[in-house]
């Protein structure tokens, strides 16, 4: 093969490459520019599907954060006693997700009023429950008023 037509190919190769890279850089360019005013609009800068995973991981701590909280809560007013009208005591269960918190019960009567709380977990007390606190627990847990 004679040198000069093989410089001439080589030649014809490296303009052919110079001229794919000027139009490559062209476009970069183009691209970078649309991206600027994209980002300079408000865009986001990361891509949808890590945005989505961090929203996902941050929705699984509320929920568990959520399932944490106090937030069942069930009143039954009654008569403690029998000469006393009105329903002036109550029992008031608080409880979380899984059946944990506390029933706080106020007896009142003609001269005083006592309060009383016991700690629930799992739905249960170690302190036996009189029947308007358990119904009040029970309220509390399925989501029903007395």
């Amino acid at each position: 093969m004679d040198l000069e037509l093989l410089a001439w190919i080589a030649g014809g190769v490296a303009a052919l490459a110079l001229l794919v890279a000027a139009i490559a850089w062209r476009r970069l360019r183009v691209v970078d520019r649309r991206l600027t005013q994209l980002v300079e609009a408000g865009a986001p800068t990361t891509p949808e599907r890590e945005r989505i995973e961090a929203l996902e991981a941050e929705l699984t701590t509320l929920r568990g954060d959520l399932a944490q909280a106090l937030r069942h809560v069930a009143v039954v007013r009654y008569d403690a006693f029998g000469d006393m009208g009105g329903r002036m005591s109550f029992s008031a269960a608080v409880v979380d997700d899984t059946g944990d918190g506390m029933v706080i019960s106020s007896i009142h009567a003609r001269g005083e009023s006592r309060t009383y709380a016991k700690g629930i977990v799992g739905g249960d007390s170690e302190i036996v429950l009189t029947p308007e606190e358990r119904q009040a627990l029970d309220a509390a847990r399925t989501g029903q008023d007395d």
